[in-house]
């Protein structure tokens, strides 16, 4: 079998690299730069430049081919401009989950098997299995990483069963620190490299000058909503009600500050607004697109940071299992998370012909519209997964 491994010039698909050769595979790598400009990046110029220079070294030193593949036309149609759309609508995107969808496991997959490959191996903290139903048909299955601290099956939750027939997942079950050992054993050069932060492939950003690229900014109120407001209100008692996000007027708080545009900001972000004059900190509660005013609210146990549902729309469930996808009416319980490292949460699927609801036993912080919610099976299966509408 020939197996391409996405070498990025990181440890963990080193390591990655590494044991498939030494398990007998005929293996190469293969180099993916996806991002020129470096508008907003704080990395500086030549990145990615240095990652290719440390994957080659890895690839030499383990004894493999080594290939590239430019495929920044396609990631910037398919990932950067989903994010600029999404943020343009007051929403918060996960480009790390659509660039395993529409990059690796795609485009990618596409320029490995051009090569000869028959399966795309990454460096990602994750299982995978698979079993035959009595149809005689196989079935993957993603399951959670081994390392706890690592888990990373959330960012692969859009994938789909052809795009996980050809993947590979070689450090799934090792933890962090034997990662790190075997490539010190062995003398790679990326053994001791960071783990990469920020956007997948552009790197870490100053967001609103990433954004400014084609998000020009508007000028808007914050308003801050005392806690005194939600005594009044009624209890939210239906599915619908705890769905849907408190929605605030500017008279029904004070404002305190102004900002450079929705577009640039986040659900429970508490840093770039520069606004004193509080005990603790102040935390975005809601973005009102409409009207670019940002609602916020002081201390992280602020009602308006919780919520106990959220709805995912009907087109855009994604079941990585189908055989198990809920019919009309259906029920399942299950745990979600709503964001990466999050711990997973005890919840119940509905769905009803508005969307797929999810149901939390406790409330959540922080619902944010545009990000993916995960749900998993109780032995670490992930099932399936949907961008929040709101």
């Amino acid at each position: 079998m020939k197996i391409c491994v996405g070498l990025s010039g990181g440890v963990d698909s080193s390591v990655a690299a590494l044991l498939l050769k030494r398990q007998g595979y005929d293996v190469f790598a293969l180099f993916m730069q996806n991002w020129h400009d470096t508008t907003g990046t704080l990395h500086g110029d030549c990145e990615w430049e240095e990652e290719r220079s440390v994957a080659e070294m890895v690839a030499r030193k383990i004894g493999i081919p080594f290939h590239f593949v430019d495929l920044s036309d396609v990631y910037r149609s398919r990932v950067v401009d989903y994010m600029f759309d999404e943020y343009a609508k007051g929403r918060t995107p996960n480009p790390d989950v659509l660039c395993n969808r529409e990059i690796k496991f795609d485009a990618f997959l596409k320029a490995a098997e051009a090569l000869g490959a028959d399966m795309v191996a990454t460096g990602h903290y994750c299982r995978k299995d698979s079993f035959v139903n009595p149809e005689g048909e196989t079935v993957y299955r993603i399951l959670a990483g081994t390392d706890p601290n690592k888990d990373q099956s959330y960012f692969l939750c859009q994938l789909n069963q052809e795009q996980l027939s050809k993947a590979l997942f070689p450090i799934g079950d090792i933890c962090k620190p034997e990662v790190r050992r075997i490539a010190h054993e062995a003398g790679l050069p990326s053994a001791d490299k960071k783990d990469s932060q920020g956007i997948c492939f552009v790197g870490k950003v100053d967001l609103p000058v990433f954004l400014q690229q084609k998000l020009k900014p508007r000028e808007g109120r914050v308003v801050e909503i005392y806690r005194e407001f939600y005594d009044s209100l009624p209890p939210r008692q239906t599915l619908e009600q705890q769905e849907e996000p408190y929605r605030y007027r500017p008279e029904d708080g004070k404002v305190i500050g102004r900002h450079d545009g929705v577009q640039y900001y986040t659900i429970g972000q508490r840093k770039g607004l520069d606004i004193g004059g509080h005990k603790e900190s102040i935390f975005i509660i809601l973005m009102d697109l409409e009207s670019n005013t940002i609602y916020v609210g002081e201390g992280q146990s602020h009602p308006g940071l919780y919520r106990k549902a959220l709805r995912i729309q009907p087109q855009e469930v994604h079941w990585i299992r189908p055989d198990l996808a809920l019919g009309p009416g259906g029920t399942m319980r299950c745990k979600v998370r709503i964001r990466y490292r999050q711990p997973l949460q005890d919840a119940t699927l509905i769905n009803k012909e508005a969307g797929l609801y999810i149901a939390f036993d406790e409330p959540q912080r922080g619902i944010t519209p545009g990000q993916f919610a995960a749900w998993y099976a109780e032995d670490g299966e992930m099932l399936g997964s949907g961008p929040i509408e709101r």
